[in-house]
């Protein structure tokens, strides 16, 4: 069946940086905002904007992802003329197999799924961005360019040019040069890590960079300067809503608390719908004694402490004495009578036993941070978890 537009999501990543929450899945699957997780803002994107065709790309720990993501169903994604469709690394006869190498491999890898669909374009999305985008916009962007591959910047400070993909325009808009994490930048538009290509021409680029013993096979590091050296027409989108890559502790946790602020990042806009595949939940309680302010609660949570400012996801429990402020608590967390949580992210189904107290306020100096618990952990009576530490599993408790 012969589509116009695919969309193809990587959604393999380990995401190294955040490991106490990712040791068992993939960053993608990781709960965000209360109610989602990471992967549900670009399938979102892609039902909005009426691409109902995606191939999600797993690798690391996907069976978590993979179950959530089921049909595509949560999203309205799985029509009969489309579809969503896991896509892991595989092994073809007579050869040895392998994970993605890269991500221009992942996409080599599932040339046979594309040509299916036999595309006149494709779009290559990361399942690790927080943002809202209509890829139709874009893709009527890259038709009236007539482009090769058109590439989603963002306008980003100099000091942190470094840490993107950058690239400079020619005086018809063109881009005329990619640098991937430039020491010295000369330009401030960073590469968004959203692609559309005419997929005629990237295949024959895919198939050119397989056969490369000596590419990386990565879209910034070698497709992409592959095509400009060619000379073919590469065309910025400029995007200027809320983008956020959650790679880091820190990111996390910001990007979180902007959900708080719908001048942000506005979670109800009826228009832009950010769905998600929720499990049925009963109705939050609020206890007579529970004091909760600019705070996010999701179903199923039984509130009778203190909440400022946090974001508390499907069945979370706070108990009558216990606060938590400027905090991310995932699924099934209790925080017992006593407990403080101030300026962390806690895991799923963690508990903060009485007396506990895991983070702490800012208090100036370089070396604060975060403080981060992982998943199915517990916190014993009395014991602390400063800021910045990272907890990857039941501390011992000194008798």
């Amino acid at each position: 069946m012969k589509k116009e537009c695919v969309a193809m999501l990587l959604a393999g990543g380990q995401g190294s940086r955040l490991y106490a929450l990712t040791r068992d899945m993939a960053k993608p699957g990781v709960p965000f905002g209360g109610k989602y997780r990471i992967i549900d803002f670009p399938l979102s994107n892609c039902a909005n904007s009426g691409i109902d065709t995606i191939g999600v790309l797993t690798q690391y720990r996907p069976l978590q992802l993979n179950s959530y993501i089921g049909s595509g169903a949560a999203w309205d994604l799985d029509s009969n003329e489309g579809g969503t469709y896991i896509l892991p690394p595989y092994q073809s006869s007579g050869e040895s197999g392998s994970w993605f190498k890269g991500t221009a491999d992942a996409i080599y890898q599932n040339i046979g799924f594309l040509d299916l669909y036999d595309p006149e374009y494709v779009v290559i999305l990361s399942g690790d961005h927080i943002y809202k985008m209509d890829y139709s916009d874009m893709l009527a962007v890259h038709k009236k360019n007539n482009a090769d591959c058109t590439i989603s910047v963002l306008r980003v400070p100099m000091a942190d040019a470094c840490r993107f993909g950058i690239m400079t325009l020619d005086d018809g808009g063109r881009i005329c040069r990619f640098t991937e994490k430039p020491k010295e930048p000369d330009s401030d538009l960073a590469s968004m890590g959203i692609y559309i290509f005419t997929w005629s021409k990237l295949r024959a680029y895919l198939m050119a960079d397989a056969a490369d013993p000596n590419s990386e096979n990565d879209f910034g590091k070698n497709i992409i300067p592959k095509m400009l050296d060619a000379g073919e027409r590469m065309y910025p989108y400029f995007f200027e809503g809320y983008w956020r890559d959650v790679g880091t502790i820190d990111s996390f946790w910001d990007a979180n608390m902007d959900m708080l602020s719908a001048t942000i990042f506005d979670l109800y806009d009826e228009s832009w719908p950010i769905r998600a595949n929720s499990p049925k939940n009963i109705p939050q309680y609020i206890g007579e004694k529970a004091e909760i302010s600019h705070s996010i609660i999701t179903e199923g949570c039984e509130i009778h402490g203190s909440v400022e400012n946090s974001v508390l996801a499907a069945a979370v429990t706070v108990e009558e004495g216990a606060l938590v402020e400027y905090s991310i608590l995932m699924p099934g967390v209790r925080v017992e009578s006593g407990a403080k949580v101030s300026y962390a992210i806690i895991g799923e189904n963690t508990v903060i036993e009485s007396g506990s107290t895991v983070g702490e306020a800012p208090d100036g100096t370089a070396d604060w941070g975060v403080a981060t618990c992982g998943p199915n952990i517990r916190i014993g009576k009395g014991l602390s978890v400063p800021a910045g530490a990272m907890v990857y599993e039941t501390p011992e408790v000194k008798k």
